[in-house]
Formats: structure tokens, sequence, C-alpha cells
């Protein structure tokens, strides 16, 4: 199977709820709605095969330094044949390019983030005076970064980790 990973496109949004939706509905990761898909579409890389997206994540700045792996998902069928860490290797070039120094994810994939250089984090990632500026952000991925309380029930079991690039 040849992959390529590219950045995706607004006619890609359909395969991509596809794709997420029985991760959704297991719990695994958090679902967008298709206007959401739309507006953030900038923000995702795709992995396809012969014209089929296989496999897409996000990227989302959150900091000056700091931005955050969002909605990464691969087609089960595609599983195992490194589609998930090339996505990651693309989104972190990325990162460097915008200037990040250090990318955040929530995750229940602990292992495969951990192999790829991630480790997991405690509460205080962000000086108090960025934190203060991040609190007033309306958007849940930043919420959940700072462990809010009114979304922990999206959060619970998830592991927050922290790769410095």
């Amino acid at each position: 199977m040849t992959i390529s990973i590219r950045p995706a496109r607004t006619s890609d949004v359909r395969a991509m709820q596809d794709l997420m939706t029985p991760y959704v509905r297991r719990r695994i990761v958090l679902g967008k709605e298709t206007v959401a898909l739309y507006e953030m579409i900038q923000e995702f890389l795709v992995a396809e095969s012969e014209g089929e997206v296989v496999g897409f994540g996000a990227l989302h700045v959150m900091w000056e330094d700091l931005g955050e792996i969002r909605t990464l998902v691969v087609s089960p069928d595609a599983g195992g044949q490194g589609i998930g860490r090339r996505l990651v290797a693309a989104l972190e070039a990325r990162a460097v390019d915008l200037g990040l120094s250090r990318l955040f994810c929530l995750t229940f994939e602990v292992e495969f983030f951990a192999r790829n250089g991630f480790a997991p984090i405690g509460e205080h990632v962000v000086a108090p005076d960025v934190y203060a500026q991040l609190v007033r952000s309306p958007d849940e991925g930043i919420a959940e970064f700072l462990d809010l309380a009114h979304v922990k029930p999206n959060t619970l079991g998830n592991t927050r980790m922290l790769k410095h690039l």
C-alpha cells in the first residue's frame, strides 16, 4: 500500500467523518460536528492510499510555543502500517515550521505516543500568566489541556502527554 500525506481538503471531510465515527462511538475520539471539520480543515493532514483517505490528524496551535495533535485516526483496515507514525511526523514537521517547540496530546493510546517521543505530564505545563490567557479560550481542546473541571467527563481515562521538539 502506497501512502501519501497531504493537507486535507474540504472534499475529504465526509471520508474523515466516516473514519472517525467508530472511534467516537467507542469514546476513543471526541466527535466533531461537520461544520467544525470544515472550519478547521486547514489544521488537518490526511493519509491517502489509491485516492482513499485512510487516516488523518490535526495540529492545533495553542500558544506561541505549544501545539496539540488532535483527532488522530487511522482506518482499522490500514492499521499496523506506520500510517499513524507518519501522520505524527508530518504534524511535528508542520509544528516546527510554525515555530512551536512543544506538542501536547490527550490520548488513550499512551504506548503509541510514547513510542513517538511523548511523555505523560502533570498539571503545570505552562506559566501562570500563560494559563491566565489560555483559560479565556472557548476551545474545548484547550480546556482539556488545562484539565478544567467542565471537560472532565470527556477526558476520563485519557492521558495528557507532551513532547519537546
